[in-house]
C-alpha cells in the first residue's frame, strides 16, 4: 500500500451535497482516500482547492498472515 498528498481543483457546485460527491469521485480515481479538505476557494473562478491523503494497492497486515 502506497500513500499519497494530492491536490485537486473542482468547479463549484450549487449544492454542498453535490459538491461532495464531486469531490469523492474525483478522489477515488487517483485511489482510496483517507481524508479530505477544501482548503481554499476562488470565487473569480469558481474553483475549490482540495488537499487529500489517499491510499493506493492493497494493504497486508504483517500479523495477518499466519504460519503453521
Amino acid at each position: 500500500m502506497i500513500i499519497q498528498f494530492i491536490e485537486l481543483e473542482i468547479g463549484l457546485l450549487p449544492a454542498v451535497a453535490e459538491l461532495e460527491a464531486a469531490i469523492a469521485t474525483r478522489l477515488q480515481q487517483h485511489g482510496e482516500p483517507l481524508r479530505w479538505a477544501i482548503t481554499q476557494i476562488d470565487p473569480v473562478r469558481q474553483i475549490a482547492h482540495i488537499e487529500a491523503v489517499v491510499t493506493v494497492g492493497d494493504f497486508t497486515h504483517p500479523h495477518s498472515v499466519c504460519s503453521s
